[in-house]
């Protein structure tokens, strides 16, 4: 229809009232067909008594247009000013605007009714919208704060369960081609996942995978366990490479807008993860010696002043060996450096055979080591020499058609039997023994 004005109210006004004026001009020849005489109907009186009844009904109807369609619409445009008005304010502030405070009653079934359920779905759109923005401005803010491998993936998977809404998870890490355990929540037996060939799989494909839950992992609930509906897979890659993966059990299928915001978080993880493990590679680098791989002196001595303090807080005991190389020089010098090396190797692997899981040791000079015993007493202290001493002596290294043999000379001493002031203290009895032992012959274990 032809537009008069820029409003569609006045637009219909002046089509309904003039409607109605021609319907007044009309209506005096229709009762004229009727049979009505001409003398009452066809005179200026009844003329403008109908073209006045006419613009009286055009008026009402745009009356009721206003109320009835006009009112609808006012809501409409006023939400729409309302979100225009403070969409800045609620991405800035955190605020948010969902079907509960922003949505229009539906009640009608015809365009109106229609626009207002498209405003909903806007509305609604807007909503997610705004909740997976800040789902991964939090994300990676988190992301960006943490480099220590185990806690940013155990910071990770809480808020990965938390934006994609599901009950329990874990981030596996790929280190020298195994997968690891770094993170896991609400699974129980979660070492069983790194076997899963599902987990496999898709980190070979790098896609997404979602599976049924094997039987033997059973996800944890707060009062209950429960088999979830869904166990979603998400391979973390970096440029290609596989670094780990993320598992998510939900008890319900998970939603398009938790796959959506996962999507999202991926690259980001992926790209966290990546320098968390650079960071990790080159903390180890920094901390062990590039010949033995066992701790540097700098290194190693931080971790005695933790054993020390934590044997003072807990009142448990410390046992501390110092040993070296009987005659180390001689070798080098009759068998050269290379083989020296291989000795130094050697000592090293022997002496992590004998050591336990928690015991430190530590490169502390040329020929010389150091083993940190926590909760090793005295006689302890002497046992672990000792065994040290024995597996050295039986011991050889082939060099062409000869087997080099050499021995260690151990001293050592024990925290509170021996009662020092600090670990600084400890190791230089642990050296003084380890002096009366070469004195006395070498190849001896003496414990102070």
């Amino acid at each position: 229809m032809i537009r008069l004005t820029r409003q569609v109210f006045t637009d219909l006004a002046i089509w309904m009232i003039g409607l109605g004026l021609m319907m007044g001009i009309a209506f005096p020849f229709f009762m004229l067909a009727m049979g009505i005489p001409s003398t009452l109907v066809l005179t200026p009186w009844f003329f403008a008594a109908c073209m006045g009844a006419g613009f009286i009904v055009g008026a009402a109807n745009i009356g009721l247009a206003r109320a009835v369609v006009g009112r609808r619409l006012r809501v409409l445009a006023d939400r729409m000013r309302w979100i225009e008005t403070n969409l800045r304010e609620m991405s800035r502030d955190g605020g948010n605007c969902d079907l509960v405070t922003c949505s229009i009653v539906v009640d009608s079934e015809d365009e109106i009714g229609e626009s207002a359920q498209s405003f909903n779905r806007l509305v609604e759109a807007l909503a997610m919208s705004h909740r997976t923005d800040a789902a991964v401005r939090s994300f990676n803010e988190m992301l960006t704060s943490q480099l220590e491998l185990d806690l940013l993936a155990d910071q990770a998977l809480s808020q990965l369960i938390q934006h994609t809404g599901s009950s329990g998870g874990a981030i596996l890490i790929e280190a020298d081609g195994e997968l690891r355990v770094a993170a896991v929540q609400g699974i129980r037996s979660a070492g069983t996942l790194a076997q899963s060939d599902h987990i496999r799989r898709a980190l070979r494909a790098e896609k997404r995978h979602v599976v049924s839950l094997p039987d033997d992992v059973v996800v944890e609930g707060v009062l209950t366990d429960f088999r979830p509906r869904e166990v979603l897979v998400e391979p973390v890659c970096y440029k290609r490479v596989p670094l780990g993966v993320a598992v998510l059990a939900n008890a319900n299928p998970f939603t398009a807008e938790a796959c959506a915001r996962l999507d999202l978080f991926r690259q980001g993880l992926a790209l966290a993860l990546n320098n968390a493990l650079a960071h990790d590679r080159l903390q180890r680098l920094a901390a062990l010696d590039p010949l033995t791989s066992i701790y540097n002196r700098r290194f190693g001595m931080a971790r005695l002043h933790e054993e020390f303090g934590r044997a003072v807080r807990q009142t448990a005991p410390l046992g501390v060996l110092m040993f070296d190389i009987d005659h180390f020089k001689k070798v080098n010098d009759t068998y050269g450096h290379l083989i020296g090396d291989r000795i130094l190797l050697r000592i090293a692997q022997m002496a992590r055979s004998v050591t336990r899981e928690g015991d430190v040791l530590i490169r502390y000079g040329g020929e010389e080591f150091l083993a940190v015993l926590p909760a090793a007493s005295r006689e302890d202290t002497r046992k672990m020499g000792e065994r040290l001493r024995r597996i050295v002596e039986d011991s050889s290294i082939a060099d062409g058609d000869q087997a080099i043999r050499v021995t260690v000379s151990v001293g050592g001493t024990a925290y509170p039997e021996l009662d020092v002031e600090n670990e600084q203290v400890l190791v230089k009895y642990a050296d003084q023994a380890l002096y009366s032992a070469k004195e006395s012959g070498r190849n001896r274990v003496v414990i102070v």
